[in-house]
This record gives C-alpha cells, structure tokens and sequence, in this order.
C-alpha cells in the first residue's frame, strides 16, 4: 500500500496522526475495510493506495476485480455541502452523465456522517486525466461541461440547498473590486486595458445556476477522444455559466502540482467544444474575452514565475486587442 499527499508536501504518515486520527497505516486500513463492510456490506482487501489532502482522504480498495474508492473527509464544516454534492452527483448519473456517481449504501444513502467522518464510495473510472495536448479531447471537455450545465440547470432545487448555494457578488463588481486591489503581480497598464475592456461589457447575463465548481483535468477523465468521467463536485456553486467556461478554460491544463497555463488556441478549442452544445448568448461571448483575461492575470504568482502565468496572460490581453 501506498500514502501519499496529493499536493501537500507534508508526511503522510504524520498527517494520518494528527489531522485524521490514526494511529499508522494499518489502523487507517482496518478502519476502512471495517466501514465499506458495514455501511455498503461489501468485503474488501486492505486498500492499495491512499491519497491525503486538506481532510481528505482518498483509498483505493478492490473487491475480486472490480476497484471501489472510498473517500472521507474529517472537516465537519464540510458536511452539509458533502451530503448535497453526493445527493447532486447521483442524480447527475442518473441523467447519463460522465460522473463518478456514489454507490447507495445498505440503508439506501449516498453520503454516510458517523463518528466525525463524512464518507462516500464511488465506482473507480477507468480513464486518464485529460491532455491539452489532446485537441480532440478538448474539445470533448468542452462539450462535456455543455450537457452538465445544461443538466445542473434543470437540477431540482429545495430550499435546504441554498444553505449551502450562496450566490457570489454581481461579476462587474468582482472584477472592479480585483482592479482596484491594484494586485502586484501584473503591471498598471494590464489592470487599465483589463478595466477599459471591462468598462464595455453588458451589465446583464443570464441567470446563475449550479456549476461545477472546479472543471480542469485534474477532475476529467478520459478514454481515447471521450471524457468517461467528471470527478468531485465538492466546490459546486451557484454562479453564470460563462464564468466556469472562462475560468475552466485558463485552468484546463492544472493537475496537482506545477500548474501551468495553456495556449489561447487551447482554450479556442474548448470553447468551439461547448458551443457546438449549447450556444452561449452575444452578451456571455462579449464577456468571454475579459474573464479569461481576469483569471489568467489573477494567476499569476508573486516573485518567480516558474509556469509562464504572467506571459500568459500577457497573451491574452494581446489577443483580446486583436
């Protein structure tokens, strides 16, 4: 078996102590075993691989030759939002989407809270991360995100769920608010042409609905030219769908470590993807120019620039002039 941080550059075994409760490796195992046993009644083998992050905890546990993936999370403040995106996923794949919907447990939940511990099973895709390198399947990504908008839009809301959907602030404000934090990492004259584009947009668009929070390819999976799954709808959010387009299309390229940005002609790609789906209206197109440009300025880190942030974003702004 295998322990591992996903991004953390932390010791696992000192964080299987302190942050989830165990006293080694081999206590962390029993209790897993012990727990897909008694909540889904399925026996399974010691887990072959754990990954750890934040209060996460990901094990990969296999049952004669089908893989099973218990994940669990000990941040109780989390909870509420787990319990919803379990309930969201499940209805998703109930809809014929790409996701990696939760296995019901005996009682029939698909989101267990005992002891501290907040846990679900999942069905292990097989698949691999999504290539920008890949244009084919860019472009499937961006269909992809299309059909779960276009899905997340007729997703059945309750009033319990806005506990846990809070609505951002008006974008116009986000991006001014941003600007006038006057953010060291981009000079003065990209914040002027990022606010004069700004200045031109439409104040309206259509209304925010449920996105998936965190579409890159660290969360899509794929199996030739098609995205077999959509992983971890743990940050779903309310907000306009052109924000995920533009915000996903910067960040596509991310993994776990050393994210880095991709080409215009990548995120061009992903767009064509999506709208040869859902077609987006004149005013989210007029937007699409000065999100990107936003989040790829925001991305960019102080001091070194290993990953190319901000020449990336210098690009954006020189392609959005034309």
């Amino acid at each position: 078996m295998t322990i591992e941080m996903l991004w953390e550059q932390d010791d696992p075994d000192a964080v299987l102590r302190n942050r989830f409760g165990f006293a080694d490796a081999e206590a962390m195992s029993d209790w897993v075993t012990s727990s897909v046993e008694r909540h889904w009644g399925v026996r399974v083998g010691f887990p072959e691989r754990v990954v750890l992050s934040d209060s996460n905890a990901l094990a990969w546990v296999r049952r004669d030759d089908k893989r099973l993936l218990l994940k669990w999370s000990v941040a109780s403040d989390r909870f509420e939002r787990l319990a919803f995106a379990a309930e969201l996923t499940a209805w998703l794949g109930a809809q014929g989407l790409p996701v990696s919907a939760p296995v019901p447990t005996l009682a029939g939940e698909v989101q267990v809270t005992n002891d501290g511990v907040s846990m679900g099973l999942q069905r292990v895709i097989d698949g691999v991360h999504l290539s920008v390198e890949d244009a084919d399947q860019v472009r499937a990504a961006g269909a992809t995100l299309a059909r779960l908008h276009d899905a997340l839009h007729s997703y059945p809301l309750r009033d319990s769920h806005h506990e846990v959907l809070s609505p951002p602030a008006p974008l116009t404000e986000q991006v001014s608010g941003w600007l006038a934090s006057e953010p060291s990492t981009v000079s003065p004259q990209a914040r002027d042409a990022l606010g004069q584009m700004l200045e031109r947009v439409p104040a309206d668009l259509p209304p925010m609905q449920i996105v998936q929070g965190d579409y890159r390819a660290a969360n899509i999976l794929c199996a030739g030219t098609e995205v077999v799954g959509v992983l971890d709808f743990e940050e779903l959010r309310l907000d306009h769908r052109i924000v995920e387009l533009a915000r996903s299309a910067v960040m596509l390229g991310t993994l776990f470590r050393d994210w880095g940005p991709v080409s215009v002609s990548v995120q061009e790609r992903f767009l064509d993807g999506y709208q040869a789906v859902q077609t987006l209206t004149d005013e989210e197109l007029r937007w699409w120019p000065v999100l990107v440009c936003w989040y790829s300025m925001a991305l960019v880190p102080p001091g070194d620039d290993p990953n190319g942030w901000g020449r990336a974003a210098t690009e954006q702004l020189e392609h959005a002039a034309g």
